[in-house]
């Protein structure tokens, strides 16, 4: 089966450039109406029952894998026999797509919040859904905000939730890892909760940043060793950043 479709996937690449348009503009179209009838899917069974935990799971179900399905990609994830998936992590990824978001909702297997940047929130429908799933959205620029989003963050890895962030700061064009900004430690170390590094490669190629130019391909995600932050302190942060990075650009390196 698997192989089936990556056959068929790789036929879709010999697709004529000029064809793409009408194609991604198709994919588009079923994508907003996909992720529309799975938000308001969603928020019914968080209104229903009073969690948010069932519907983050179905992000991972249903929401992620038709988007990748739609988009031609095939998620390929190593180095999950590293990280105890019972406790709470703050994992740290490169970021190259908002595909990734797919990526990583797939590869963790429990419910998972994302540390967002707040215009997202703005967003018709889309950030009815990221505020009632309980994302964390920092807002750039407004240091009160952002403090007070990164202790709510902190709080809901002290009580056993795990989060996401990209802490490279926005998406990368040319699939280097960027340095990583220290803010979103700040989480993990207040909560005592370790850092995964997590590396993402293809995503950019998959559907790069800045449109809706999609393309059939190959996305590998590999989780890294868990850092633990036992002992770690907040005038650490920054070493801790660039430990992570270091972890991070290591895999990616390993990927290609």
């Amino acid at each position: 089966m698997a192989g089936s479709v990556g056959r068929r996937w790789q036929r879709l690449r010999l697709v004529p450039e000029w064809l793409w348009l009408p194609i991604n503009a198709l994919q588009l179209i079923v994508t907003l109406l996909w992720s529309a009838g799975g938000i308001s899917l969603a928020l019914l069974v968080r209104l229903v029952t009073g969690s948010e935990r069932i519907p983050l799971r179905m992000a991972a179900w249903f929401w992620a894998p038709g988007l990748l399905l739609g988009a031609g990609a095939r998620l390929e994830i190593a180095g999950s026999e590293k990280v105890d998936f019972s406790r709470p992590h703050l994992f740290v990824a490169n970021h190259q797509s908002m595909i990734d978001i797919c990526a990583l909702f797939m590869a963790v297997p429990v419910p998972l919040r994302f540390m967002l940047k707040a215009s997202l929130g703005k967003v018709p429908f889309l950030g009815g859904y990221t505020k009632a799933m309980g994302m964390i959205l920092l807002r750039r620029g407004d240091s009160v905000s952002v403090t007070r989003q990164l202790e709510r963050a902190a709080e809901l890895l002290q009580e056993g939730h795990s989060l996401v962030a990209f802490p490279e700061g926005t998406r990368g064009h040319d699939g280097r890892v960027r340095p990583f900004k220290a803010g979103a430690l700040r989480a993990a170390i207040r909560a005592g909760v370790p850092v995964v590094p997590v590396a993402i490669e293809g995503s950019g190629q998959v559907m790069p940043p800045g449109g809706f130019a999609i393309r059939p391909g190959r996305i590998r995600l590999i989780f890294g060793q868990p850092i633990p932050t036992e002992g770690v302190t907040l005038s650490d942060r920054h070493q801790l950043a660039r430990n992570a990075f270091a972890a991070v650009s290591a895999l990616k390196s390993r990927l290609g």
